[in-house]
């Protein structure tokens, strides 16, 4: 019984001090990790899992987890009705089983889908302010069975998480909302003040027409602003899924370049697609990836040389696959290369070629992270530019210890 008590009392000393660790950070990704990490050594887990519960689209879904790749299980959304975890939302009270095949609430497409096997489960709801934010699970207890200890050691833990999770998502929210602020500005003011010409007795009717077009040149600007904003934040947020299959990077590639063809042949740009035969199929969201590749091609097309070049290529090692999109354009000085995937960040020298929200290499590179992968970019001004989305070929699974 002592000893119980003293193993006990440790759990609540680390709990202390996992505490002051995720109050260190406001970064959602770096907070998620090191919370699934601590439920998993508080409780003597094999693994650890955080499913968020998107509350407008009323959605759970698997957004980190210890023993597998993001990737792998960001994309699975688990049933409200025929899963523990959803069973844990709806009741916001905790479960602990031994063997969840005899439990007809387990949701089997999940183990199905990693390859992990799951025999017990504990789960808590993550509540905070009477709102909930999703389920914290530990799976598979290390030795003997999950006991009350372990329970009230991961509600103490999921009620300091959920506070965590909701403070990095306001702040998060609070610091992109007062930068789309500050970029409202400037296309607001251009408004105010085109609709304060109109309104002048003076003004041609050339010149009416004029600041027709650059109204309607702004406003198309704010509705690009406006949607590409929403996505970043469903981004940071951690509240995109990405849905995984196998496809042709090369089908996708003609694919996008089809898509921009008549921005092309309009700026008298060429663009080729180079794949070398039995290119590998990829392992990703097809849509995101497409995402990707549609908004280079289309800067690439932007930011090019009359008559010049956008090259497509794709490259594949066992483990990697590289996407190239080179243009022949005006390229990007070596200061600016640092901060082209900040938000809201457009180089100096290029603003006067073309309007852009400056968001566009966030999401890519948000989406591109989001696959465990990574983005390069490379110019020199005056030959050109070459960004490379390098990522997995496959979703890599960790096999469970037997």
């Amino acid at each position: 019984m002592a000893e119980i008590k003293t193993e006990r009392l440790d759990g609540y000393r680390r709990l202390i001090d996992i505490a002051r660790d995720l109050a260190s950070t406001l970064d959602l990704d770096v907070l998620l990790s090191r919370i699934v990490h601590a439920a998993a050594e508080v409780s003597g887990s094999e693994a650890a899992s955080i499913l968020l519960y998107d509350d407008a689209a009323r959605q759970l879904y698997f957004q980190v987890s210890t023993n597998i790749d993001e990737p792998t299980r960001r994309g699975i959304i688990v049933p409200l009705e025929g899963s523990i975890a959803g069973w844990i939302l709806n009741n916001r009270k905790p479960v602990r089983i031994t063997n969840v095949h005899d439990d007809p609430r387990f949701f089997g497409e999940v183990e199905q889908a990693t390859g992990f096997s799951t025999e017990s489960i504990l789960g808590v709801p993550l509540i905070t302010k009477n709102k909930i934010v999703g389920v914290l699970e530990t799976i598979n207890k290390q030795k003997g069975k999950f006991t009350d200890a372990d329970e009230s050691l991961l509600l103490v833990l999921g009620a300091q998480a959920a506070v965590a999770i909701e403070n990095a998502r306001l702040f998060q929210q609070s610091d992109l909302i007062s930068e789309f602020v500050h970029e409202l500005r400037t296309p607001l003011a251009s408004l105010s003040t085109a609709t304060y010409l109109l309104l002048r007795p003076e003004m041609s009717q050339e010149q009416r027409d004029q600041i027709i077009n650059n109204i309607h040149g702004e406003t198309m600007r704010l509705n690009a602003l406006a949607s590409s904003f929403l996505d970043l934040a469903r981004l940071e947020s951690g509240r995109v899924q990405f849905r995984k299959s196998s496809f042709s990077i090369a089908d996708l590639m003609y694919e996008c370049k089809d898509v921009m063809t008549s921005k092309a042949v309009e700026d008298n740009i060429q663009v080729r697609i180079e794949s070398p035969e039995g290119l590998p199929l990829l392992e990703a969201d097809r849509d995101k990836i497409k995402q990707v590749l549609l908004n280079l091609i289309s800067n690439a097309i932007k930011y090019n040389r009359p008559n010049g070049t956008v090259m497509v290529r794709a490259e594949a090692t066992e483990s990697e696959m590289s996407i190239y999109v080179q243009d022949t354009g005006v390229g990007i000085p070596e200061e600016s290369l640092p901060h082209l995937f900040q938000k809201f960040y457009r180089v100096r020298e290029h603003e006067s070629r073309a309007l852009g929200t400056g968001l566009g290499l966030s999401i890519c590179k948000q989406i591109v992270q989001g696959h465990a992968g990574r983005m390069e970019v490379k110019s020199k001004v005056g030959v050109g530019t070459v960004f490379t989305v390098i990522l997995p070929r496959h979703t890599r699974t960790q096999t469970r210890r037997d």
